[in-house]
């Protein structure tokens, strides 16, 4: 064979180095996409803490759990402990939810008065269009 020929034998096989790079090169993207899979939700967890869980990223359902021991002697509640909405299928690797039940009903209740501040704005332009109709109608009738 030529010196210059990039095809090389190994164990009776002629193997090509283009064949070779093509391998390597999908098993980085397969490493990539996994990277990038991983870096997505961990961002659509952090995204997804807001309020009141309904469903973790990974596709698990919420349950409202609490821990066995109360967090400080003082705490006293319904039940012992400190309460957290968690993922049915929690893993301490940060891509399942497990949000302390306040902070998550606090973040819910500033949801809910944002929309009635909204809908109270909504209610009162209505008020004066339906003013202003009103005043257009007797206009009309005189």
């Amino acid at each position: 064979m030529d010196s210059d020929c990039s095809y090389h034998y190994t164990d009776n096989f002629l193997i090509d180095p283009y064949e070779e790079e093509l391998k390597e090169e999908k098993r980085r993207r397969k490493e990539m996409e996994k990277m990038k899979q991983h870096s997505d939700m961990v961002g659509f967890v952090a995204d997804g803490q807001y309020g009141i869980p309904t469903r973790c990223p990974c596709g698990g359902s919420i349950k409202h759990d609490v821990s066995p021991s109360p967090k400080f002697k003082h705490d006293f509640d319904t039940q012992p402990g400190s309460r957290y909405f968690t993922c049915t299928k929690f893993k301490d690797d940060g891509l399942h939810f497990r949000q302390p039940w306040v902070f998550g009903v606090e973040q819910e209740i500033e949801k809910l008065v944002m929309k009635v501040e909204e809908q109270s704005k909504t209610i009162e332009e209505m008020r004066k269009q339906i003013q202003i109709q009103a005043e257009e109608i007797a206009k009309l009738k005189t």
